[in-house]
């Protein structure tokens, strides 16, 4: 289930990077009216003096103006090209460049400078929740490719539970899955760590024990 869109942005906390505020001014006023905290990190040497360990997802939003030279170092997520926080691009002069780096920071919404209030809340709209879909959308992406990995201890752990009781591969399937739902563990944890458990008493003459239809008859 895709997650809930945030249409309330009370109690959030907005970091406003630029070297002019007077273009961002209603920017500052509108956030304040939306209940979003703002502030202006102070710019030396160029770079924003803020730390992005310290950024939290669920409550901060960065605004950065794209007409500075890189003035943040965020960790981008390599795959997914997400950053920390959400990202929304201040826009003034819409060359290329510019715009190329606020894409590459991650921005999910721009405002064009001067700011006008007007605009505000449909950026907040779109930049956090688009950045919240994504979130969703990689997290998802993660969990399918964890998954298809894991199949193949599921492969193996029918396997070994067909040759250690007698059962058919349908009948192993299903004292696993039983057994992975009594530990509360997804099928593919289970069957790795039966495995793995296996593989340790291998040469003992005790297997893992499952609990299925096969010691049930017996």
């Amino acid at each position: 289930m895709a997650p809930r869109l945030l249409q309330n942005f009370n109690g959030g906390r907005a970091h406003i990077v630029t070297s002019n505020p007077t273009a961002v001014e209603a920017l500052h006023v509108t956030l304040g009216k939306l209940g979003v905290s703002a502030s202006f990190p102070a710019l030396i040497d160029g770079r924003a003096d803020l730390d992005p360990a310290t950024l939290q997802a669920e409550r901060d939003i960065l605004f950065v103006d794209g007409d500075l030279d890189n003035p943040l170092a965020l960790d981008i997520d390599a795959g997914s090209r997400q950053p920390p926080v959400p990202v929304i691009g201040l826009v003034g002069v819409e060359a290329p460049s510019r715009l190329k780096h606020l894409v590459n920071l991650g921005a999910t919404a721009f405002l064009r400078k001067p700011v006008q209030g007007a605009a505000v809340y449909t950026a907040l709209f779109l930049g956090i929740n688009q950045f919240l879909l994504r979130g969703d959308l990689r997290a998802r992406l993660d969990d399918m490719d964890r998954r298809r990995r894991g199949r193949r201890a599921v492969v193996k752990a029918i396997i070994a539970h067909m040759q250690d009781a007698g059962v058919d591969d349908d009948e192993a399937y299903e004292c696993l899955r039983r057994e992975s739902m009594r530990s509360r563990q997804s099928l593919e944890d289970y069957c790795e760590a039966f495995m793995k458990k296996r593989a340790g008493i291998s040469g003992q003459t005790t297997q893992p024990r499952l609990i299925g239809h096969s010691a049930e008859r017996r």
